[in-house]
């Protein structure tokens, strides 16, 4: 026995050693690449948030990189201290439920039907969700759609054009035909379970990956978009943050608030440190929620993105 145990402590530290010694220069490399990528991501957002606490004189003089220089907090002041800034932002994160909710229905209705093999139509019926995906009608078109609608200048302009997206359809069928097995729905039917059932009570569960990935591709892509709160909408209510945050820095440029004097009181920000403090303001709630949903998003991504 105790040449035996000898035997097992020389192969584990054997294999131990084998495993350091495999370390190579491509690993080298890869890591370094890793690295680098990861610098690409986290470099610019420390950048930016820098900026966005440092002095007028030392941004306009292109000195700030990585470290604050003559921290202040007045561009902060000016972008809270607005009172539509406030509502914008409630406005915003109720436009971006109501939108992720009802975008993340439509793709469940339209993606669970295709994934099934024994849908009649089903090649053509996806080539026609398909479609949108390829091309689009442009501006003025949809603008007449639009007010042909009666949808114009109302929430609803905001929530209901984007809510069915092509890409994430597809993403929702493949994961659901890779994952979910015929064999389990079969064995539904056979208890006497209805098609809304078996989505309900036992694909849905089952696809809690899929589901936080492409409730947060809804939720970001409605967050960061302003173009149609532009074009759609004139009623000072109907704004979200983002296009609120883009008037702002636009305001502050024609108007040349570059100049470091006291305007009644408060520090009137440059354009640039203005901008640097509206990005930090609308990124922080992303931020917060995507660590709850990462260990989703990885997986849901990858086996929805993969699989065909």
């Amino acid at each position: 026995m105790g040449k035996k145990e000898k035997t097992n402590e020389t192969t584990v530290s054997t294999g131990g050693e084998h495993a350091v010694n495999k370390f190579r220069v491509s690993d080298f490399v890869m890591m370094a690449v890793i690295v680098l990528l990861c610098a690409t991501c986290v470099l610019p957002f420390i950048h930016v948030a820098v900026k966005s606490i440092s002095g007028n004189a030392a941004v306009m003089a292109k000195s700030v990189y990585f470290w604050p220089k003559d921290i202040t907090f007045d561009a902060y002041k000016r972008v809270f201290g607005d009172d539509s800034m406030t509502y914008s932002m409630g406005f915003s994160a109720v436009v971006t439920l109501i939108f992720t909710a009802l975008g993340m229905l439509v793709c469940t209705c339209a993606a669970y039907p295709l994934s099934k093999k024994r849908l009649k139509g089903k090649q053509g019926i996806t080539f026609l969700l398909m479609v949108p995906m390829y091309f689009g009608a442009g501006i003025i078109p949809s603008y007449l759609l639009y007010q042909d609608l009666k949808v114009l200048n109302t929430v609803w302009v905001l929530i209901l054009p984007l809510i069915y997206s092509p890409y994430n359809m597809l993403i929702m069928k493949n994961y659901f035909q890779s994952t979910i097995p015929d064999s389990l729905e079969e064995s539904a039917f056979l208890d006497g379970a209805s098609n809304f059932q078996i989505l309900w009570k036992i694909v849905l569960p089952l696809s809690k990956p899929i589901l936080a990935t492409l409730s947060l591709f809804y939720a970001v892509g409605r967050w960061n978009a302003y173009s149609d709160n532009m074009y759609y909408t004139r009623d000072n209510n109907l704004k979200l943050i983002q296009y609120k945050l883009y008037q702002m820095v636009a305001s502050a440029t024609e108007s040349q608030t570059s100049s470091l004097a006291d305007i009644g009181g408060v520090s009137q920000s440059v354009p640039e440190v203005l901008q640097a403090a509206s990005i930090m303001f609308v990124t922080v709630p992303i931020i917060i929620i995507y660590p709850f949903l990462q260990k989703y998003f990885v997986k849901g991504a990858m086996i929805g993105a993969v699989k065909g």
